[in-house]
């Protein structure tokens, strides 16, 4: 039996339906609640506070397919299961049911809506270690509901142990697999969970624990269960696939590349190992996710979210090149990724003007990008030439042009070439590589914690972020509304729409704002109500409204005076009483990209 994305995500949507979950939109891939993380990553990111015992507006049992943009292996896109943007589905039990049901209900899904053969299925659970039991009583159910008692191997926490990070919740999960084979599988799961063929299709996370700065686990206030099932890698394992590239995901988004560059292998062969193939992939991956991306509010920048959103087209675009495309061309690939999206996420219709817009201006300035590059190689070559008795275009100097012009090292060789030079490829790759660690060192420290970092600071300073916004449409007008933000234990970083520079004077009247409603000891109050309703309230901060589900939740600080110091759409969490915060004090305030300014604060 053949499935598509969309018969896949129907079905798991209607099975957990069935099973009284409400189904909740998916969240923006620009996380509200999780400032210090890049995109959202997986289907319970948006729902960390209701895992840590926040009441969700929709009750305790939940499902979705979640939007997910990974960026960390952006270099291996193209291969046979690397994706930017990709879809996890998900359900959730928030104190609800436990183990027993959901074991028994994820057996049924596997077995009889989807009607996966048995002998192709296997689990893994958790092994114990000398904090955490073994999980006996996963191995037990699943043996109960119908799996081979030698299909259930325990593993190691490396393997069945699940955290959102550092700090935060966490638990022992239950891994579900499946077997791809050609030759029956082993018989024994045990003996040959590392056998590649064996292929991860779906988690069932047993969220019991918060660990604790100091590394010590402590037990939620509920028992959470967290499901994760990614879509397209579903799709393509149990369709028999070799690459996710085979799935219905791409085949129209790959046949409109294949009619621009004028390479129809490409649609009769889209898991070809050739330049060709590659790029093509590369194509369609990158310009599917800056779709999603645009369409979620993000534009192309210089910094954080919208860098990345920059550097997918302009790899995009060089691609295109690669495999002769010479005209604009992202506006045509994006139409195609919208009428296969926009059946379940709508906002991308509403947004195909600006979506179309933004990559054609992206394609002109990079085109003058380009030009600038090639003056810059012409340079470096005439020096080379001039002076260099070897010549050999070094590895960092055709890295530079790459890093700050997009030109690939196939480019460069090439302009080489017609100059009568060589590169060296080796310190080419050194450079490159040094550039990698450096970035992702970086990114993993910039984007620790979270909302699964629960330490008190961060929460403090999230709650301080809200009076700050509150500050700020006091102080600068009603037009004020977040673009970013990122928090650590240390600070508060915060992007807002605003034309000009604040002056010493608005500074100030911010800081005192904010430092009145401390003194002021605000306390917290949270309601939920209708969103229509909220959305008609003009006493209410919020945006993107249009991925909230019906009922909302609206965190305040009001004073003993009755005066509310801050009204804003939140998933928390938050502290108490703004009392307890301390000093609060704007270290800088600075451009961030056009229209966009950025604050950098502390509480002292």
């Amino acid at each position: 039996m053949n499935f598509t994305t969309d018969d896949l995500r129907t079905k798991w949507l209607e099975f957990w339906k069935n099973k009284n979950h409400v189904i909740i939109p998916s969240a923006s891939i620009l996380p509200d609640n999780d400032p210090t993380a890049l995109f959202h990553n997986s289907g319970m990111h948006p729902l960390i506070p209701y895992l840590m015992g926040e009441s969700h507006p929709e009750g305790v049992r939940l499902a979705s397919s979640q939007k997910c943009i990974r960026t960390i292996d952006i270099d291996e896109v193209g291969d046979a299961t690397h994706l930017t943007f990709f879809e996890m589905l998900g359900n959730w039990s928030l104190g609800d049911y436990f183990k027993e049901e959901k074991i028994a209900w994820s057996f049924e899904f596997l077995t009889e809506v989807l009607e996966l053969p048995l002998e192709k299925l296997a689990v893994s659970v958790y092994k114990g270690d000398e904090n955490v039991e073994k999980d006996n009583v996963a191995a037990e159910r699943w043996i109960e509901v119908g799996m081979p008692k030698e299909r259930v191997a325990y593993l190691p926490k490396s393997e069945n142990w699940w955290s959102v990070g550092d700090t935060g919740p966490c638990g022992p999960d239950s891994e579900m697999f499946y077997w791809t084979g050609k030759d029956d599988a082993p018989k024994s799961f045990q003996d040959s969970w590392e056998n590649p063929h064996w292929v991860e299709i779906g988690n069932d996370v047993f969220m019991t624990f918060k660990k604790k700065e100091d590394g010590t686990l402590v037990p939620l206030p509920q028992k959470n269960v967290d499901t994760g099932m990614g879509l397209e890698r579903l799709t393509t394992v149990i369709n028999g696939f070799q690459s996710i590239y085979q799935t219905d995901a791409f085949e129209n988004i790959l046949k409109s590349i294949a009619e621009l560059s004028g390479h129809s292998e490409i649609i009769e062969n889209p898991i070809a190992e050739t330049e060709i193939g590659n790029s093509s992939r590369i194509i369609a991956d990158h310009i599917r996710t800056a779709t999603i991306m645009i369409g979620d509010g993000l534009v192309p920048s210089n910094t954080d979210q919208g860098y990345i959103l920059r550097r997918l087209i302009r790899r995009a675009i060089r691609h295109g090149r690669k495999i002769g495309i010479q005209k604009s061309f992202c506006n045509i690939v994006a139409k195609v990724a919208i009428e296969k999206l926009s059946s379940h996420y709508s906002n991308l219709k509403t947004q195909a003007s600006v979506i179309s817009d933004k990559l054609m201006t992206e394609e002109v300035t990079f085109s003058r990008t380009l030009k600038n590059g090639e003056k810059e190689f012409e340079k470096v070559a005439q020096k080379i030439l001039e002076f260099s008795p070897k010549k050999e275009m070094s590895g960092k100097s055709a890295f530079n042009l790459f890093e700050t012009y997009g030109f690939p090292l196939e480019m460069t060789e090439e302009l080489c070439k017609e100059q009568g030079l060589t590169i060296d490829k080796q310190g080419f790759d050194e450079a490159a590589k040094k550039h990698a660690e450096a970035s992702r060192a970086g990114s993993e420290q910039k984007f620790k914690g979270g909302l699964g970092d629960t330490s008190d600071q961060t929460i403090k300073l999230h709650t301080a972020a809200h009076l700050m916004v509150a500050a700020l449409r006091e102080v600068l007008g009603a037009h004020i509304n977040q673009r970013g933000s990122n928090i650590t234990p240390e600070r508060l970083r915060f992007d807002f729409s605003h034309d000009e520079k604040m002056t010493p004077e608005q500074i100030a009247a911010v800081e005192k704002w904010v430092n009145d409603s401390i003194t002021a000891d605000a306390e917290q109050i949270l309601e939920e109500v209708p969103k229509k309703d909220a959305e008609n309230d003009p006493t209410i901060v919020g945006a993107f409204w249009e991925k909230y589900p019906d009922t909302v939740k609206i965190y305040s600080f009001k004073d003993a005076t009755g005066k509310f110091w801050s009204r804003e759409l939140c998933g928390g969490p938050h502290w108490k009483r703004t009392g307890d915060l301390g000093t609060f004090k704007i270290k800088k305030e600075e451009s961030s990209s056009r229209g966009v300014r950025r604050i950098k604060a502390v509480l002292q």
